[in-house]
C-alpha cells in the first residue's frame, strides 16, 4: 500500500462577509477534488472547514506519490513513418525520440477512419507529492470566485478580503509556495480577541485542529452551527420563551463568529404594541438576533431577544447592555414608523404612488394600480366571485400597493403587503380586504404559502399577470438563466395558485385580459400572448416534473393543450396512474399506432366527413366501429367530468377490436371511398383517445 500523509491548507484572511463563506468552501472542495484527480494523487477524503477568518482544506491519507499511468500517443501516418522497404524514416525516428521510446516499439494500427498511423505506448512515472503540491495548492488559493473581489493595498491578487497568512502542511512538512508574495507558514492564528497575540505553531496536519481549538476557534462550521442553536434554545428556555429555527439567520450567525456565546437581552414591553412581524424583521435584519416567542405555536412575542457574540462569557453583561441599547433604538424607529404611518388612512398613500415609477416604460405604481383594479374586476367575473367577494377583490386591488409609500415599507421592503394589511385592520377596514392585500404577494418564493381567500387569489393573479404582460410587452423576456425581474417566479406563482386551489379557468383568457390593459395593436398583442402562453407552458412542465411525472407523459399532456393548467395537471396525473395499470400499459402501443395513423389521415387524400358503416368491407373494421360507437358516450361523459382515469380504463375495452383492425385491415387501399372511410374511423378514434393527451408522444 502506498505511503500517505494528511494535508492541511488554511487560507487566513480578514473577516469575510457571511454570505460569501459557504459558497467559497464549496468551490474550494470541488476545485481540490478536481485538481487532485487530474494530478493523479489518490486520497481518502477531502473535507473543508471555515470561519469568517479562515478557509480550510483537510485531505486525509493523501498519497505521497502520483499514480503511474500508461498513455498512447498518435504519431505520423505509416506512409510517412516507413519507406517502401519498411525502414523507419526521419519522421518515425523523431517521433520515437520525442516520446522516449525505441523505434522498434512503435505500433502501426488503423484508426477509426481506416487510415494507418504510428502509435507510441509509454508509461509515465509518478512524481513525489511534495513536487506536485506547491503549484496545485497555489492554484486552489486563487481559484475561488467571489461575488465581489477587490485588490488590497499593494497586492495584485483580487480577493474578498486581504489574505493574512497561508498554512500548508503535508504531514509534518511545510508545502512551500507563495501567493502574491505571501509565503506559506507552519503556524495558524487563534481568535482575534481571545486567542494568543502570536502565531500558533502547528506540528502536523492533525495537530492543526487541536491548536485552533486551543486558540478559541471553532473551525468546523457544522459543529459551530449546532452549538449556536443549542445555546440559543437554552437561553430562550431559561427566560421562559421559545425560539423558532430560522435557517437563514442561523447560517448567517454561524459565519459571523469563530467562538459563539449566546445571551438573552430584553426590551421595553411597550414595543410589543407594534405588529410582531415588524419587531421580528427589525431584530433579525438590523441586529441578527433571534426573537423570543411565548410558546411554540403562538405568534405572540416576549420582550426578549437572543444574541450571539463572537467570544466567551467575559464581560457578557456589557455585551448584553450594548445590544439592548442598539435593539431599543431600532425598535424605537419601528415604533415611530408605525405611529407616523397611521396618521392618515391607507388609501391616502395611493396619491404618492403617482411619483413612484413601476418601470420606466410601464408607467408609475399608480397607473399599475389602475390596471390591477380593472384586471381584478375582470378576473373576479371569470372566477364567478359573489358580489361581496367581487367588491372586496376590487377594493384590495385599489389598496394593495398603498403601503409602498409608507415609511415602514421604505425601511423594510420585505414587509410590503403585510403592513398594508396591518394598517387597514388598525383603521377598522374589512378583514377580507386586508387579507387579500397581504395574500396578493404570495407566493414570495419556493415553498412559500399560497393565497387561499378568493379575493386574495384574484388580486394575486391580477398582480402577477399584469407584471408578466407588461414586461413581455416591452420585450423583457427571460433568456437562459437570466431573470432579473423574477418573471419565472411570477408565472410559477400563477400556475401554483390555480392548481393548488383547484381553480378551473382558461389561463389564455386571463392573460389576454392582462395584455389588453397595455393597449397593444392586434398583431403585437397576439405575439405577446403567444410568448406568454409558451412561458406558462414551461412552468406547467416544471410543476409536473416536481411531482415526478414521467417526461413522455408530460409531453403527451402538454401537446393536448394547457389553457386550463389545473385540468392539465389532472390529466397528467391520471395518465401516469393509467400507465401504471397493466391493462392500460398493454394497449398503449396500439393506441399510439392509431394516433399516428389518425395524424396522417389528412395527408392521405379525401377523408369522409362522416363514417359510413355501409362502406365497411372487413369484419374487423365493423367490430371496431361498433365498439367505438358503444364506448364513445361513456368515454365522453368521463372526459367532460374530468374523470380521466375512468376514461383510460374504459379505453382499454378497445384493445381487442383495435388489435384485430391493425392486424387484418389494410387502410391504404385503392378504393378511394373505402380508404377515406377507414381513415375517418381512425381519425374519429384517434380524436377520442387523444383528447386528454397525445398518446403518440408516449415512449415504450
Amino acid at each position: 500500500m502506498a505511503e500517505t500523509r494528511n494535508l492541511i491548507l488554511e487560507i487566513g484572511t480578514e473577516e469575510i462577509p457571511a454570505r460569501f463563506c459557504a459558497p467559497a468552501l464549496e468551490q474550494l472542495k470541488e476545485n481540490a477534488e478536481k485538481a487532485l484527480a487530474e494530478a493523479r494523487l489518490d486520497y481518502e477524503v477531502a473535507d473543508v472547514f471555515g470561519t469568517p477568518r479562515r478557509l480550510v482544506l483537510y485531505v486525509r491519507n493523501l498519497a505521497l506519490m502520483q499514480r503511474d499511468v500508461e498513455v498512447e500517443v498518435k504519431g505520423p501516418p505509416r506512409k510517412a513513418a516507413f519507406d517502401a522497404a519498411g525502414n523507419p524514416t526521419v519522421a518515425a525516428q523523431k517521433f520515437a525520440a520525442g516520446q522516449g521510446v525505441a523505434v522498434a516499439d512503435l505500433e502501426v494500427r488503423a484508426d477509426e477512419k481506416g487510415g494507418e498511423y504510428v502509435y507510441a505506448r509509454k508509461r509515465i512515472l509518478g512524481e513525489p507529492a511534495e513536487k506536485v503540491l506547491p503549484p496545485l495548492l497555489a492554484g486552489l488559493v486563487t481559484s475561488i470566485h467571489w461575488p465581489k473581489a477587490m485588490r488590497w493595498a499593494y497586492r495584485e491578487i483580487r480577493y474578498a478580503r486581504p489574505i493574512k497568512w497561508i498554512l500548508a502542511m503535508l504531514g509534518e512538512e511545510r508545502v512551500p509556495f507563495s501567493v502574491d508574495g505571501i509565503e506559506t507558514v507552519t503556524t495558524t492564528r487563534g481568535h482575534r480577541v481571545l486567542g494568543p497575540a502570536e502565531p500558533i505553531p502547528v506540528k502536523n496536519a492533525d495537530d492543526y485542529f487541536a491548536k485552533v481549538a486551543a486558540g478559541y476557534v471553532m473551525v468546523d462550521q457544522g459543529v459551530r452551527k449546532q452549538v449556536i442553536w443549542q445555546q440559543v434554545t437554552a437561553e430562550a428556555a431559561r427566560i421562559g420563551g421559545h425560539v423558532r429555527r430560522d435557517e437563514a439567520l442561523l447560517d448567517e450567525v454561524t459565519w459571523l463568529v469563530e467562538q459563539p456565546t449566546a445571551f438573552a437581552g430584553s426590551f421595553a414591553p411597550e414595543y410589543l404594541e407594534v405588529p410582531s412581524a415588524v419587531l421580528v424583521t427589525t431584530m433579525k435584519e438590523n441586529q441578527r438576533c433571534f426573537p423570543v416567542y411565548r410558546d411554540e405555536e403562538s405568534d405572540e412575542l416576549l420582550p426578549y431577544f437572543i444574541g450571539v457574540r463572537n467570544g466567551g462569557l467575559e464581560h457578557i453583561d456589557i455585551v448584553r447592555a450594548g445590544n439592548e441599547k442598539v435593539v431599543a433604538a431600532r425598535l424605537a424607529d419601528a415604533r415611530f414608523f408605525w405611529d407616523e404611518d397611521r396618521r392618515q388612512p391607507l388609501e391616502a398613500y395611493n396619491a404618492k404612488l403617482k411619483e413612484a415609477v413601476f418601470q420606466e416604460k410601464l408607467g408609475t405604481q399608480f397607473q399599475r394600480v389602475e390596471r390591477l383594479v380593472a384586471l381584478a374586476r375582470a378576473i373576479g367575473q371569470a372566477l364567478e366571485l359573489t358580489p361581496v367577494e367581487q367588491e372586496q377583490a376590487v377594493k384590495a386591488a385599489w389598496l394593495c400597493k398603498a403601503d409602498l409609500a409608507t415609511r415602514m415599507v421604505f425601511e423594510f421592503p420585505e414587509l410590503q403587503g403585510y403592513m398594508g394589511k396591518q394598517y387597514l385592520l388598525k383603521e377598522g377596514g374589512d378583514p377580507a380586504v386586508a387579507e387579500a392585500i397581504y395574500e396578493h404577494y404570495l407566493p414570495r418564493g419556493a415553498g412559500d404559502d399560497l393565497p387561499r381567500t378568493r379575493p386574495g387569489i384574484v388580486v394575486a393573479l391580477a398582480d402577477k399577470l399584469d407584471t408578466l404582460a407588461g414586461y413581455f410587452s416591452i420585450g423583457l423576456i427571460p433568456t437562459g438563466s437570466q431573470d432579473p425581474f423574477a418573471l419565472r417566479r411570477a408565472a410559477q406563482g400563477v400556475v401554483q395558485t390555480l392548481v393548488e386551489n383547484g381553480i378551473r379557468v382558461d389561463l389564455t383568457a386571463l392573460a389576454s385580459l392582462a395584455i389588453e390593459q397595455y393597449h397593444l395593436s392586434g398583431s403585437e398583442a397576439q405575439k405577446v400572448l403567444s410568448d406568454l402562453m409558451e412561458f406558462f407552458r414551461a412552468r406547467v412542465k416544471v410543476l409536473l416534473e416536481q411531482r415526478e411525472v414521467r417526461y413522455d407523459v408530460i409531453d403527451a399532456v402538454l401537446a393536448a393543450g394547457c389553457r386550463d393548467v389545473t385540468d392539465a395537471v389532472h390529466r397528467a396525473e391520471a395518465l401516469a396512474a393509467a400507465m401504471a395499470e397493466p391493462d392500460f400499459a398493454a394497449v398503449t402501443g396500439a393506441f399510439k399506432r392509431v394516433a399516428n395513423l389518425a395524424g396522417k389521415a389528412n395527408e392521405a387524400g379525401a377523408v369522409s366527413a362522416d363514417i359510413n358503416p355501409a362502406r365497411f368491407t372487413e369484419a374487423a373494421e365493423r367490430d371496431l366501429y361498433g365498439a367505438f360507437v358503444d364506448l364513445r358516450p361513456e368515454m365522453k361523459r368521463a372526459y367532460d367530468a374530468g374523470e380521466y382515469l375512468t376514461f383510460y380504463r374504459l379505453a382499454t375495452r378497445l384493445k381487442a377490436p383495435v388489435d384485430a383492425f391493425l392486424d387484418t385491415v389494410r387502410v391504404n387501399v385503392e378504393d378511394d371511398q373505402v380508404r377515406a372511410n377507414r381513415y375517418a374511423l381512425l381519425q374519429a378514434l384517434g380524436a377520442l383517445l387523444s383528447a386528454p393527451a397525445d398518446l403518440s408522444k408516449l415512449q415504450g
